[in-house]
């Protein structure tokens, strides 16, 4: 079945976007894993709090516990006992202090916490011996109490939500061993070309590395899915027709690069056609023209173009809220923000351009700037720059002019 958009007007990149994260149906499974493994896994579900954090008051320095309203300036209080972190103390005897320090548990009956700084010692070699006052502290000074942190019964984090190092530690804070989150995504990668190779074969006349590859197996990693490598697929109708059919029996999505242009070797649409249905092909974007979008069978398929830049881009700028909206992420789409721009344009751009770009202060305001040639043939401009430049459709700008920009590390690629 052929798409509403073959060979009419190139869909807007915005247009193209939406359809995808739409499409995409998150995977129900689940397992369970332990904490220390589940860096980069989506929660399957809510984690709540079922104890405090900290689970008691305990103070914020070292120093001395007391009851505020009992101190007198000048008079000399006796400290009845030490408390280190982890110990449990006695009562505060009525008039005298609790020596103790950072994390230790404020004994019953005391309320405040004087840091030692800020005390006078009878004898600095036996301060046991008595400690008095210049200045009158206040009421639940350097004090933490139970709960600050975390609340008992506290929602900590949510379904969707993915698990990063910041998350790994509060769900180990309230004593999480482990987390049910949703399997791994397994997604196949099928390049085609006869021009292809892999790294350590001689790249003889007319041959080139395979890139795409290891561009996108790094990428799909990063988001923590299972990586099916299919292989590079001679440029021949039943070639294409045979590994597209292996890839979707075994993975959840298939991601190909090249064969989706309109040259009479790129075969992979055509076979997509026949095999399922093509429900997206070709957007209003630079780099990345011809991407497309359907299915092989009852398997989603993403149709990357073959260039290396062009397959980076369109895999951060729409496979990859795709996948993560099939992860069951909640958010799938990356932060920006408005930095200025160092170069313009005189005409007025009529695709979606991601510019890669670099970033430079001037009297303190960010700019980008153009890292080397931005040929969807080149990469290497990718490694030098920071993030993407978004030039929407239809506008024009002048250097100086604020533009939105999304840093690789907003897009897994950092």
């Amino acid at each position: 079945m052929n798409c509403a958009c073959d060979y009419g007007k190139l869909m807007p990149y915005e247009a193209g976007l939406a359809q995808l994260v739409a499409a995409a149906v998150a995977i129900e499974e689940t397992e369970s894993v332990v904490l220390q493994n589940a860096l980069g896994r989506v929660l399957a579900q809510d984690v709540t709090a079922s104890i405090n954090v900290p689970p008691a008051a305990n103070s914020a320095m070292d120093g001395y516990a007391m009851c505020a309203a009992d101190i007198v300036i000048g008079q000399v209080y006796q400290v009845s006992q030490r408390v280190t972190a982890g110990q449990q103390p006695e009562p505060l005897k009525s008039g005298t202090l609790v020596r103790l320090f950072t994390g230790s548990h404020i004994p019953l009956g005391a309320d405040t916490v004087v840091m030692q700084e800020a005390v006078t010692l009878v004898d600095d070699q036996a301060p046991e011996l008595g400690v008095c006052f210049s200045a009158l502290p206040s009421q639940g000074d350097h004090i933490r109490p139970a709960g600050q942190d975390i609340t008992q019964g506290a929602t900590v984090a949510h379904s969707g939500q993915g698990i990063t190092p910041q998350l790994m530690g509060v769900l180990a804070s309230i004593g999480v061993v482990s987390v049910r989150v949703k399997r791994k995504l397994k997604v196949a990668i099928v390049n085609t070309g006869d021009e292809l190779i892999m790294p350590g074969e001689v790249c003889g006349e007319g041959k080139i590395y395979n890139s795409n590859l290891f561009t996108l197996t790094g990428l799909l990693q990063r988001m923590g899915c299972d990586v099916i490598a299919s292989g590079i697929v001679a440029d021949t109708p039943a070639s294409t027709r045979a590994a597209l059919l292996a890839a979707a029996a075994e993975a959840d999505v298939v991601i190909t690069s090249g064969g989706v242009s309109v040259g009479e070797e790129d075969h992979v649409k055509g076979i997509v056609e026949e095999l399922g249905q093509l429900d997206l092909w070709r957007l209003a974007i630079k780099p990345g023209k011809p991407l497309a979008f359907g299915r092989i069978r009852q398997t989603p398929f993403i149709g990357l173009p073959g260039n290396p830049s062009a397959v980076l881009v369109t895999f951060l700028m729409l496979a990859r809220p795709y996948l993560l909206a099939m992860q069951g992420h909640h958010k799938v789409t990356p932060n920006s923000f408005k930095v200025k721009a160092a170069f313009g344009r005189d005409k007025i751009v009529s695709r979606t351009e991601f510019v890669r770009v670099n970033l430079s202060s001037l009297n303190g305001e960010l700019e980008a700037h153009v890292k080397a040639t931005q040929s969807s043939g080149a990469l290497s401009s990718a490694v030098l720059a920071q993030g993407l430049m978004v030039a929407h459709a239809d506008s024009q700008w002048q250097a100086g002019d604020l533009l939105d920009f999304i840093p690789f590390s907003e897009l897994g690629a950092a």
